[in-house]
């Protein structure tokens, strides 16, 4: 779809910059590109680059597709959408490319294929851990490196402590400090759990994208656990009405979906 319009959005920016070509950019991946030539036309030549990197997506050309990411990226380091696709693509789609080149998961050992999964997401990290030095207060990269422990690595006591981090974010969605609970009750670390979402439901507006209702059914949930004497039980906040203090909805907070292209 993007073809017919590459050719035209490419002659813009020559006609710009016309001492700058692809051919020029994409020979320089190895060796360096002074971008304070491009001036202004760092953010149009990035996105302009995006689109190439999607066609190498396409193509599956994994040693390309990472020069490609950090090139975006250095060019246009502001986006969060580089960093956290390319992050996607590293962690989640290479792995699987790899595996298939060497046969396919019914054929590759699951050690191998670990070991492969935790390369790439090693990969990932590292762009992540670069995009925080530009957006250090981003909770949408902390929650990256923990769907990626949880959803790719089936790590959860990393992927916890990274729940924990994106929640403690100026920005931070509500879910994230839930699934940080939900993770150290799958650890079986219940008191931890139980503390936390008290102090969590203690802390919270109340307002429905909050969900108070649901931290409340957990923290019932693990006073039966924990078998906490009634006399010794988390009272919920006054100022709540019954019907949300007590809500029905579903207990259960699905994890972030694996990225899927």
């Amino acid at each position: 779809m993007t073809r017919p319009i590459e050719a035209p959005a490419w002659e813009v920016v020559k006609a710009g910059q016309p001492e700058m070509n692809l051919g020029a950019i994409e020979g320089a991946l190895g060796q360096g590109l002074v971008v304070g030539m491009l001036g202004g036309f760092r953010a149009i030549l990035a996105d302009f680059l995006w689109i190439r990197t999607s066609t190498i997506w396409e193509r599956r050309d994994r040693v390309k597709l990472d020069a490609m990411i950090r090139l975006v990226t250095t060019l246009d380091p502001r986006p969060d959408f580089f960093w956290i696709n390319g992050s996607r693509m590293i962690a989640y789609d290479v792995p699987n490319w790899r595996i298939r080149e060497e046969g396919g998961y019914d054929k590759v050992p699951e050690l191998r294929q670990h070991a492969l999964d935790l390369e790439q997401a090693e990969q990932a990290f590292d762009l992540i851990d670069e995009a925080l030095e530009f957006h250090p207060g981003k909770a949408k990269l902390y929650l990256e490196k923990g769907q990626i422990y949880l959803n790719r690595l089936k790590d959860d006591a990393n992927a916890a402590n990274w729940f924990l981090k994106a929640s403690q974010q100026a920005d931070a969605p509500y879910f994230a400090a839930r699934i940080y609970a939900e993770l150290l009750r799958n650890q079986g670390k219940n008191e931890e759990a139980y503390v936390f979402l008290k102090e969590l439901h203690n802390s919270l507006p109340n307002v429905p994208f909050a969900q108070k209702g649901i931290i409340l059914e957990r923290i019932r949930e693990l006073e039966n656990t924990l078998k906490i004497p009634l006399w010794q039980r988390f009272e919920a906040d006054k100022s709540l009405g019954a019907s949300e203090s007590e809500s029905q909805f579903n207990a259960a907070v699905p994890a972030p979906h694996q990225h899927e292209h």
